[in-house]
Parts: structure tokens; sequence; C-alpha cells
């Protein structure tokens, strides 16, 4: 009798493994998408019309010539937690927005945490810091916006070239 009982436990117990297993093999797995950007209002959930700060991958001696930008770049507004980009779910697929320097020049593709070497505030009332470490932490640097005819062009200090994780307003 007791054999009998033993029998039926493992058996009802084999049967909810396998059924799970089965569950388990058929189910879904979550998607993951990755997309390279070169400014975050190309990111869905960010609510932005454009971007006003410019990081630029090369200091502005060998950025600019003649008025022009040689070197790459990537446009940010408002706060940004983290250079090295932003991830949300939606639904069950994880899509991730990696802030890359757009295809200009020097530096092109190049993530944007920790490479920049200079800063143009193109924003016509917005002033920025840019900081050291992501969540705006850390030593930062004060960039004033634009004037009316020029967007200024300001190399970074040197804690922050190169070593530059996150932006705020000022």
């Amino acid at each position: 009798m007791k054999i009998t009982k033993l029998r039926a436990a493992l058996s009802a117990a084999t049967t909810a493994v396998a059924a799970t297993a089965g569950l388990l093999a058929t189910a879904t797995p979550a998607q993951a998408a990755t997309y390279y950007v070169t400014d975050n209002c190309d990111v869905p959930w960010i609510n932005c019309s454009y971007g006003d700060l410019w990081m630029v991958y090369n200091s502005k001696e060998y950025a600019l010539s003649g008025g022009k930008i040689l070197s790459s770049w990537a446009s940010f507004y408002g706060n940004v937690h983290d250079y090295d980009g932003t991830s949300q779910y939606q639904g069950s697929t994880l899509s991730t927005y990696v802030y890359v320097f757009n295809g200009n020049g020097n530096g092109s593709g190049q993530r944007v945490k920790n490479n920049a070497a200079s800063v143009r505030n193109c924003a016509p009332a917005d002033n920025y810091r840019v900081y050291y470490n992501s969540g705006y932490q850390g030593h930062s640097q004060y960039f004033g916006h634009a004037s009316a005819y020029d967007c200024p062009f300001v190399n970074l200090d040197s804690t922050l070239k190169n070593d530059n994780a996150s932006q705020h307003f000022a």
C-alpha cells in the first residue's frame, strides 16, 4: 500500500516537472534591440524637438577650421543621466539607445561617454553643466547659452576631457 502511494506521488511529481519543462521550452524569450543615435531626441520616450548641447570628439583647435566643424559630434537636449545611452522595456522588448558621435570626421561612430574633448552650446536660453560621472555626480563644468549670433565653443577642462559622463540643466 505504501509503495503504491509512493509511486503515485512520484508519478505526479514527474508529470509536473515535465509540464513545467515543456512550458519553459516553448516560452518566447525577451527580445533586445540596440540602436545607435547621435541625438537623444531620436529616443522615442525622450520628449524634445532638437539637441542644443553638442559634445564634440576633438578639442576646438582640431575640430574647427575656417568656421567649419571637421570633427564628429553628438547633440543633446535636457538632462542626460548617462552618455553611454538609455534603455527601456517596451512590452517584452528591451530597447537600448547608445549615444555615438555622427559620421562627420574624427570619432565617427565612437561612444560619446568619456570621448568628448569640447562642447558647443547652441541653446538660445538653456545653460548646462557637464559632469565627470553618470547621474550628475563629481566634477562639473558650466556652459552658458548661445548669444543671438554665436554658439559658444569651449574645450572641456583637463578633468572632463575624455572623462565626461552626464549633463544637466544649469
